[in-house]
């Protein structure tokens, strides 16, 4: 960007679905902590999905784990692409695309009995932040929705995203501190099978060829250290470092929401403007509601007549189911999920 230079919209990235009739999406941002080149391997596994996400959403289900199926069609500096599926699947019906330095469009076209075409989008907006940090912008769309889905709000689908994040945080945070640990390309790390990590040896065999560009980089057979340890890069100096020291986290309430990056508030939140309204919404309804379920007990309490007293008790109790609601639904916006095992 400069005042020298004129402008080159022609290098803007362009994402063709999205300009499609009837395209409708919902987008969702989140704050990782773990590096970018790990936030990318998980956006473009898909053989995870099943297992890590089991009866998340709608689709995911971990008894359809199975062995997929990937065509490699395109290999630049600018990255990669090709088409995936089940291995099962006589026509592939996926096709990913990763564009450096971290796009990744994941497409389905569907042919519907009148013979008209209908596409599903997941793109991925992956950047660095720092030394085990990264962020993700995520847009999901498609050119025929169910009806149902239509039923849901925004921030019901921020917190399905936010959940899915959470169900693999330990997993790669873990790898994160094993890269880090070990020092070492991840073809000895890795096991990558072709039934499931196609995608995954691509990425980091691209970055094989291009990571010389990089301030620092892990390959699937090269290596190149960061200069300073992540604690150095990340820590305040100065004035700086005694002014971040004595202020609450960022858009933190009190005490309730600690400047940790797994914590969801602090990871989601606080970066969408529509969940932090929906939070505030929720908390005033709640304070509202609960202070008049009190005055309606309170008015019970005084009144003599016993069909009055049961009129007001029981509105109390409406009211009173009201504030509790609304304080699930806060719950739900800024809890993360705790992982349960089952037994299939």
């Amino acid at each position: 960007m400069s005042h020298k230079k004129p402008p080159e919209p022609n290098k803007l990235p362009w994402f063709e679905n999205f300009d499609r009739p009837g395209f409708d999406y919902s987008s969702t941002i989140h704050d990782l902590p773990y590096e970018h080149s790990i936030l990318l391997e998980n956006l473009m596994d898909p053989a995870h999905i099943p297992i890590s996400h089991d009866r998340t959403g709608f689709t995911a289900k971990r008894e359809n784990a199975q062995p997929l199926r990937f065509e490699v069609t395109e290999r630049t500096d600018r990255g990669f692409a090709g088409y995936w599926g089940e291995a099962k699947d006589q026509s592939l019906p996926y096709f990913l695309r990763f564009e450096a330095p971290g796009v990744i469009e994941n497409t389905r076209e569907l042919v519907d009995k009148n013979g008209e075409k209908h596409y599903s989008v997941g793109l991925f907006l992956c950047r660095p932040t720092g030394q085990g940090k990264s962020m993700a912008i995520m847009r999901f769309g498609a050119t025929k929705q169910s009806p149902l889905a239509k039923l849901f709000p925004d921030w019901y689908f921020h917190h399905i995203s936010c959940t899915v994040f959470e169900q693999d945080m330990g997993f790669l945070s873990s790898q994160n501190e094993i890269l880090l640990k070990e020092k070492s390309p991840t073809k000895n790390l890795y096991l990558n099978l072709k039934s499931s990590d196609v995608w995954v040896a691509e990425y980091r065999k691209w970055v094989d060829r291009v990571g010389h560009g990089m301030p620092y980089h892990v390959g699937h057979s090269t290596i190149s250290l960061p200069n300073e340890p992540a604690m150095v890069e990340h820590a305040p100096a100065g004035l700086v470092a005694s002014v971040s020291a004595s202020q609450p986290a960022k858009g933190g309430i009190g005490s309730l929401h600690v400047p940790n990056w797994t914590n969801r508030y602090f990871r989601h939140v606080i970066h969408c403007k529509g969940c932090r309204d929906v939070v505030k919404s929720f908390e005033a309804w709640k304070i509202g509601l609960s202070g008049i379920a009190l005055g309606l007990i309170s008015v019970a309490i005084l009144v003599a007549g016993r069909q009055w007293k049961a009129i007001l008790l029981v509105s109390a109790a409406v009211f009173s189911a009201g504030a509790y609601a609304c304080s699930a639904a806060v719950a739900l916006n800024t809890t993360n999920f705790i992982r349960t095992h089952r037994r299939l």
